[in-house]
């Protein structure tokens, strides 16, 4: 029996919000209510739902840069949040993120190359040369030249960057790339460039997404499954022709009705 690639089980995530009378507790937001799925190798995920539906909290435990209250996370069978700080660092290789913000997650100081190659120094064992050509390899990937590496994030455009945060994920040629709105922040046109690499980039290095987006014509593009997120809660699943021709919950209904410009398949 295959082990699952990501179980998400019974995962419950509350945050403070700041005081609003100083004799009183401060106020609670419950990001994430009880949230279970899996995501099995090949078979990629999107997660979908409204600002503050809780996905890029999902997102964050997901890649343990934060903590549940309850619940577990586990990738390829192991609990991500009881592993050490050494064993998380090295079971990194597996899984990586692209974060929304071209511009934001990119360090300006950095050329490419120490950005792109940051995720395969953290993990050590590898020399100088051996990076460079990983480095190279993993933007050509991505449709940027290898020469690009000494360049620096202000001399790329919004969907340059996107791509460079994207062979940054690749470089440890990972089983699961955790993706938190990567085309929300661009052109439209440009959007539908990384959402096909991202397709080709599946095809040809056997990649699982879990895909995060507020957009369901976004994750159907990418997506064998989506889940949808309302207040913390998956509240329908199912594959995305499913959920077009016959939604059952009424917020999925709504997100299919904002994208007007999507036809049913």
């Amino acid at each position: 029996m295959t082990t699952p690639l990501l179980e998400v089980d019974n995962v419950f995530k509350t945050y403070a919000l700041p005081r609003e009378k100083l004799r009183e507790p401060p106020p609670k937001v419950h990001a994430l209510n009880g949230v279970s799925f899996t995501i099995e190798p090949g078979r990629s995920l999107g997660i979908v739902g409204e600002s503050g539906s809780g996905k890029s909290t999902l997102a964050r435990l997901a890649m343990a840069l934060d903590t549940p209250d309850s619940g577990r996370i586990r990738v390829l069978g192991r609990d991500l949040h009881t592993l050490s700080k050494e064993a998380l660092r090295l079971a990194r290789r597996d899984f990586q993120m692209v974060f929304q913000d071209p511009y934001g997650s990119l360090d300006p100081r950095m050329r490419i190359e120490r950005v792109v190659t940051e995720p395969l120094a953290a993990q050590g064992g590898v020399t100088r040369d051996e990076m460079h050509a990983r480095a190279a390899e993993v933007l050509e990937a991505v449709g940027l030249r290898r020469n690009d590496l000494g360049k620096y994030p202000h001399e790329f455009s919004g969907g340059q960057r996107q791509r460079v945060a994207i062979a940054r994920a690749l470089i440890t040629r990972p089983r699961l790339i955790v993706a938190d709105e990567p085309v929300s922040a661009l052109d439209v046109s440009v959007q539908a460039q990384v959402l096909n690499l991202m397709q080709d980039l599946q095809a040809n290095f056997g990649i699982t997404y879990m895909l995060i987006s507020h957009d369901l014509a976004v994750v159907h593009h990418l997506c064998e499954d989506v889940a949808v997120l309302w207040q913390g809660r998956i509240v329908e699943q199912g594959p995305p022709e499913r959920l077009f021709r016959a939604a059952e919950h009424p917020y999925t209904r709504t997100l299919i009705d904002a994208v007007p410009e999507i036809a049913p398949p």
